[in-house]
């Protein structure tokens, strides 16, 4: 007897359909048919049934927050900053909590159950640690939250941060993060990157630096990050988030760079969404697109990982929890549309962001965890194509969210019918 079971299933990289059972929190069996009874059945009926979705950058703390005190009117990176400090001495725990738990129904609903949220601790109190710490006891049961301690104005440039940024770690964050081109010169930049990283290699902790989230070509400190991770054996626990500067850099620097970052062992995270709004900005035309050079990191062995980063904050109006939104747009940004790259752009928001966070393998496997979710869609590109409906998500083995499929009842003449989008297919989808 198992408890649940799930049939005519479509694996990422499996051919043919399968069933798999579920039994308590772990996965019993994948086979072409399952015997067995369970009181639930779900029918997958030839469609993707894959990892949740992670994403490994988020602003939780500021997240939902539109609109407080006021919109950001120029749509800048500068302007959203500003409009953030103005919203800080506003902030009050329970307000963090609320706009927080809401956004994470909201993620459960689209298969989101590993995030890893950044949360400001330039200056106190820490109001947002002390909520996020809440609220990842609160959501621990079927959301996976890694909680990152962000200087956001600076580490040597705000008053006191760094003391607070140890406070955070002392009560509990998880990893160690940063922002060097915020600070006030290269040279402090640097200097922060070697602090932050001497900071983790002495707590054993991961680091995440937002670095070079900038349009500027001499903005080069992932390039210090990458140095630091080597000679520290930091490897595979530290994260260049956005890099959008790589953008702008010359193809010879770039060539020397690239390989450094691979032999450091590092990830990289572009946030596709927020990276080509907020850069390029002060261009007319040619205007750069604004995200780092995916595939060259990716052509080099580095984990690339797409993140979300914003959803109606300061910094951007829109975002949805919606991690096959951001694959979708990265395949546009990048561009890379051949069919190994798209169904990478799949991977990158479940497998690479797991990587990327240091979370265990999420494949569905015999023995592993019970955590999937159930798409509308018969493949990873189709997935991406339609940012296809989460039927089912399941956590533990428990079914947490279902969604109706969507499909159009069509009244034209003569020919009424029910419309799948998945019924546009290529041949070789179907």
């Amino acid at each position: 007897m198992l408890d649940l079971i799930i049939t005519g299933a479509r694996l990422p990289d499996r051919a043919g359909t399968v069933d798999i059972g579920i039994k308590g929190d772990r996965i019993a069996d994948i086979a072409p048919h399952i015997a067995a009874e369970a009181p639930e059945v779900i029918d997958a009926g030839g469609r993707l049934v894959a990892p949740p979705f992670v994403d490994p950058h988020f602003h939780m703390d500021a997240t939902l927050s539109l609109g407080l005190p006021r919109l950001n009117v120029s749509g800048t990176l500068l302007e959203g900053i500003a409009l953030w400090g103005e919203l800080k001495p506003l902030l009050t725990p329970e307000a963090v909590i609320a706009r927080a738990l809401k956004y994470c129904d909201l993620a459960v609903a689209q298969g989101l159950l590993s995030i890893r949220s950044h949360v400001d601790v330039s200056t106190a109190p820490l109001v947002g640690v002390e909520a996020l710490l809440e609220v990842r006891k609160q959501v621990a049961p079927y959301i996976d939250l890694q909680l990152v301690a962000f200087p956001q104005d600076g580490l040597f440039r705000a008053e006191g941060a760094e003391e607070n940024l140890l406070r955070a770690l002392d009560m509990g964050v998880d990893v160690v993060g940063g922002i060097p081109h915020f600070e006030r010169t290269m040279e402090d930049g640097a200097r922060s990157v070697k602090r932050l990283c001497q900071i983790a290699a002495e707590r054993d902790l991961r680091i995440d630096l937002h670095c070079d989230e900038s349009d500027d070509p001499m903005s080069r400190h992932v390039e210090t990050l990458a140095a630091e991770a080597t000679r520290l054996g930091l490897g595979d626990r530290v994260v260049a988030s956005h890099v959008t500067a790589m953008h702008s850099y010359d193809n010879y620097y770039a060539s020397k760079l690239i390989p450094l970052i691979a032999e450091s062992g590092m990830n990289v995270v572009p946030n596709p969404l927020i990276n080509i709004t907020l850069q390029g900005r002060s261009d007319t035309y040619p205007r750069r697109r604004g995200l780092t050079r995916v595939a060259e990191l990716r052509a080099a062995g580095v984990n690339v990982a797409f993140g979300q980063d914003c959803t109606m904050d300061p910094w951007y109006p829109l975002g949805s929890a919606d991690m096959l939104e951001v694959a979708h747009m990265g395949i546009h940004a990048a561009p890379m549309t051949s069919r190994e790259a798209m169904g990478w752009a799949f991977d990158s928001v479940t497998l690479g962001g797991a990587a990327a966070m240091g979370l265990p393998d999420p494949t569905l496997r015999v023995g592993g965890p019970a955590n999937m979710v159930v798409l509308q869609a018969r493949d990873k590109i189709e997935a991406v194509r339609l940012k296809a409906t989460r039927l089912a998500v399941i956590k533990h083995g428990r079914i947490l969210a279902r969604t109706a499929p969507r499909v159009a009842a069509l009244s034209l003449p003569d020919r009424p019918m029910r419309l799948d989008p998945a019924d546009y297919a290529p041949p070789e989808q179907k």
